[in-house]
């Protein structure tokens, strides 16, 4: 499916040539978590969590810090952007019309998925097996940090091999946000490749390891990244949502 040629940026008389597939493996201690961003994470914004939290919390970071495996990896390729839809070769994925506006002038898209990757789900499932809510919960919100930081990193490198066309980028965009179907992961992975970062996708859409995101963004000379636009988004539970 992804041809001969795999550089995008020689072949631009191709249109829905594929970049080969850049991966990388990061250390935990790269993704820069400390223990005061797991707090607020779990919402000790205005208050200072109980101790057996604070020493829970900084037991699991060391812990992950000798043990965790995150990995991104993401392709390049060009694409027609219509109102609602983004075509590459014979894959549709179904945006929706306000991720479909967010990529209005790029001129190519990368496809991505980065992952906090399986340690720190076992690390999850252990806690809760053993009745231990309360690192479960602390171990859960130590993955989300970690897939997100992990995309942050993959973001960062993106920008540095786009640097040569004179490229921008706009914000990353998953599948289940803003009107994207979930259901579109498999049109998605179509394009990633099998085992990215060994992250699997099951029949109900899911990833595995489930501290992973996936998505779209656009590339070009006319984007930029924005603040996300929360005023277009119907999630008011959404994280990222200004209050």
């Amino acid at each position: 499916m992804r041809g001969d040629c795999r550089n995008v940026y020689i072949c631009r008389q191709n249109r829905i040539v594929w970049e080969k597939m850049t991966e990388k493996s990061l250390s935990f201690d790269s993704l820069h978590i400390r223990e005061e961003d797991v707090f607020r994470q779990m919402g000790y914004d205005a208050v200072s969590p109980p101790d057996v939290v604070a020493e829970l919390t900084a037991t699991m970071l060391n812990r992950l810090g000798e043990v965790a495996s995150p990995c991104f990896g993401y392709v390049t390729a060009y694409g027609s952007l219509g109102a609602s839809t983004l075509e590459v070769g014979d894959v549709t994925l179904h945006v929706g019309k306000t991720i479909a506006r967010q990529l209005q002038g790029a001129e190519a898209f990368a496809f991505f998925v980065a992952t906090a990757g399986r340690e720190v789900e076992a690390l999850q499932k252990q806690h809760f097996a053993s009745g231990d809510m309360l690192g479960s919960y602390i171990a859960d919100a130590i993955g989300s940090m970690m897939a997100e930081h992990c995309a942050d990193q993959m973001e960062h490198l993106l920008q540095v091999n786009i640097d040569k066309l004179g490229w921008h980028h706009t914000n990353r965009f998953s599948p289940g946000y803003c009107q994207w179907p979930v259901s579109d992961q498999s049109s998605l992975f179509r394009l990633l490749g099998d085992d990215t970062c060994g992250v699997t996708l099951n029949a109900q859409y899911v990833m595995s390891p489930l501290k992973t995101v996936s998505g779209v963004i656009g590339l070009g000379t006319e984007v930029r990244r924005l603040d996300y636009a929360c005023a277009l988004c119907k999630m008011p539970q959404c994280k990222l949502r200004k209050r």
